[in-house]
């Protein structure tokens, strides 16, 4: 695999981990509130959603990660398909912006990956 595509590959999964602390930790936090622009209210009352939704990204980045460490191409291919599948289905259910910010990133690592 070529040093882009393991960097890309690498930034989805520290993303995804990211994602993960913002939304498991920080939801109703000043950090997770700007960064979602929420409310303190909304986010008190979704936080439980939050957590789940941001455990579901740490096992996107598990996913990367452990097919990473032991070699498993098809693992990190499966990984990174479901992290454009889940940024293609935030952009359309709650803002275009979660396509830029997830699933470009992943996008470009199965290109390059697929390329190099």
């Amino acid at each position: 695999m070529s040093l882009i595509a393991l960097l890309l590959t690498v930034l989805v999964a520290m993303l995804h981990l990211y994602f993960l602390v913002l939304e498991m930790f920080l939801w109703t936090r000043p950090l997770g509130l700007k960064t979602f622009r929420n409310t303190p209210e909304k986010a008190e009352t979704t936080r439980v959603l939050a957590a789940n939704q941001g455990l579901y990204n740490g096992f996107l980045a598990a996913g990367i990660v452990v097919g990473l460490v032991i070699d498993q191409p098809v693992l990190v291919t499966f990984s990174l398909a479901c992290v454009v599948v889940a940024g293609c289905y935030g952009a359309y259910s709650v803002s275009r912006r979660i396509f830029m910010i997830q699933a470009v990133p992943a996008i470009l690592a199965l290109v390059v990956r697929a390329v190099g």
